[in-house]
């Protein structure tokens, strides 16, 4: 039987990396964003207008139909951006919810599909941000963003969480990845010390694959490149 894997983010730089790696894998690949992509197999096209419950219900439906009963092996969320600003910047409450929709919406909501559609021992991935481990001043709302969804992954690996038996929830926290937009609005910056997309891939890959090698459930997992090597590191 084929193997599923649903991409929340599916069309951002980290997103569409893994759509096309995992189906280079032979996963059936949905990927829910704003924008299709038309290299997965099925694509939940998010209105950008929804609020948290309408946005939820409407990507629960979208997979209980694609889905058909069958459940996935895992659940990558991806989804976010960066917006900078202090408490005094003029777009600090726009830009703040910005982050709060990108990053804490999308992963309740993956909570949530994960608690329905994520088989027992299944793997549910979040993304924070090593930043978000200690203060962002010049940054509160993406750093708040990003400290919320850390928290989320730590609360549903705790007993009672509503997660599927045996099933294991990480929260990543890159520095800096090496994406298209970070190449062209950091044009001198040492790319040395950011993350390869592929190197996530591969490690999603590995922690899917084999259950044995993923860190302690609810482990925040910090990803730290030099020289173009990239160790992980536990909090």
């Amino acid at each position: 039987m084929t193997k599923q894997i649903i991409i929340y983010g599916g069309r951002g730089a980290l997103g569409d990396c893994l759509v096309r790696y995992f189906k280079s894998k032979d996963f059936r690949v949905t990927s829910i964003d704003l924008k299709q992509n038309e290299q997965a197999d099925v694509n939940v096209t998010l209105a950008d207008v929804q609020d948290l419950e309408k946005q939820a219900e409407f990507v629960t439906e979208k997979l209980r139909s694609s889905l058909n009963g069958e459940s996935v092996e895992a659940i990558l969320n991806v989804a976010g951006g960066w917006a900078g600003g202090n408490a005094g910047d003029k777009d600090f409450i726009k830009n703040s919810d910005l982050m709060f929709k990108q990053s804490v919406h999308s992963s309740l909501i993956a909570a949530s599909l994960a608690s329905t559609f994520l088989k027992e021992s299944g793997l549910l991935v979040l993304t924070g941000a090593a930043a978000a481990l200690d203060a962002t001043p010049g940054m509160i709302g993406y750093g708040a963003a990003k400290a919320a969804t850390i928290h989320i992954g730590r609360s549903l690996a705790a007993s009672d969480s509503g997660m599927p038996k045996s099933s294991s929830v990480l929260t990543i926290a890159p520095i800096t990845l090496d994406t298209p937009m970070n190449r062209k609005w950091m044009p001198k910056a040492d790319t040395s010390t950011w993350t390869p997309l592929e190197y996530i891939a591969e490690l999603f890959y590995k922690w899917i694959n084999d259950p044995s090698l993923r860190p302690t459930n609810g482990s925040v997992v910090k990803l730290t490149t030099k020289g173009g090597n990239t160790e992980l590191s536990y909090h």
